[in-house]
């Protein structure tokens, strides 16, 4: 299947928004979100903030799924910090190699960065995807406030 990826604009929002509502609502994610919070998250990607890019992933028929990652810079390993904070493929188009291009893509596009991401134990095809990819498992608890 030939894929393209592509930065998020203006005229992605309303299906973006859709496929955040049922990212967010599945066992994939901790927190349920909000439309409030997937609207900041957008407008932030197709209006260039410095700290999140978001990402189209299509073929020449569909939107296939879309992705966001956030910028930071990590003191523990001394070099800038790619965050995939979102990765979503709807349901069809899974186990396609889709996420695996994704994945390609982002580093190669992001060089001498480390990438780091969260996953829920429970989604076992994620996890075996992110670990194809060479990602491996940090023992740490996350906090926030």
């Amino acid at each position: 299947m030939e894929i393209t990826i592509r930065d998020m604009t203006i005229k992605d929002k309303n299906s973006v928004l859709e496929m955040m509502r049922v990212f967010y609502a599945s066992p994939a994610v901790f927190s349920n979100g909000s439309d409030e919070i997937f609207l900041n998250d957008i407008e932030a990607c197709i209006n260039n903030s410095q700290f999140l890019e978001g990402y189209i992933i299509e073929n020449s028929n569909d939107i296939l799924g879309y992705a966001m990652i956030a910028k930071s810079f990590s003191t523990e390993f001394g070099k800038p910090c790619i965050w995939i904070e979102d990765l979503y493929i709807k349901d069809k188009y899974r186990g396609l190699g889709i996420g695996k291009k994704f994945m390609e893509f982002i580093t190669n596009k992001h060089t001498d960065c480390i990438f780091r991401l969260e996953v829920e134990e429970e989604n076992e095809r994620a996890m075996k995807l992110y670990q194809k990819c060479g990602f491996t498992v940090l023992p740490y608890t996350e906090m926030k406030k």
